[in-house]
């Protein structure tokens, strides 16, 4: 896939990301924290059900294949769903959102660097551990 297209892609996932993230506490205030969960995995799962049946099933037969521990997607996005509706609207979406991203930076390079599950190993070396630095700088600025 082009590298272009890949950015874009990543750009509009984290404007999906921080529209969710308002939305859901919107949500959360409105109707509450388990509420606003089950109405967003009920219309996400309605909508993941809808393009199954139109692909006519997909790959679903080739779950045999996958690790054990990736089926906790699931469950982890029911913590990052209702974590987000339930931090944005008493910390703002600029503070949530940092300290969500940072905890993400720094668990993804952990998880690089030693090739967990399953994932390539990337090395930290001194200028991902500088970039590490200045986005926990940052983190300060932001949520101070």
């Amino acid at each position: 896939m082009n590298s272009l297209l890949l950015i874009i892609l990543a750009a509009l996932s984290g404007i999906a990301i921080t529209l969710q993230g308002q939305f859901m506490g919107l949500l959360d205030k409105g109707i509450g924290t388990k509420e606003s969960i089950f109405i967003t995995y009920g219309i996400g799962g309605m909508l993941a059900t809808l393009m199954i049946l139109i692909t006519q099933g997909g790959n679903l037969r080739a779950w045999h294949g996958v690790p054990w521990y990736a089926f906790s997607a699931g469950a982890l996005g029911l913590i990052i769903v209702g974590t987000i509706g339930y931090v944005v609207p008493r910390l703002g979406l600029a503070p949530g959102f940092t300290l969500i991203v940072a905890s993400q930076f720094i668990s993804a390079v952990l998880i690089d660097h030693f090739g967990l599950f399953g994932a390539s190993v990337r090395t930290l070396d001194g200028t991902k551990l500088l970039g590490v630095a200045i986005l926990m700088i940052g983190v300060w600025l932001i949520v101070k």
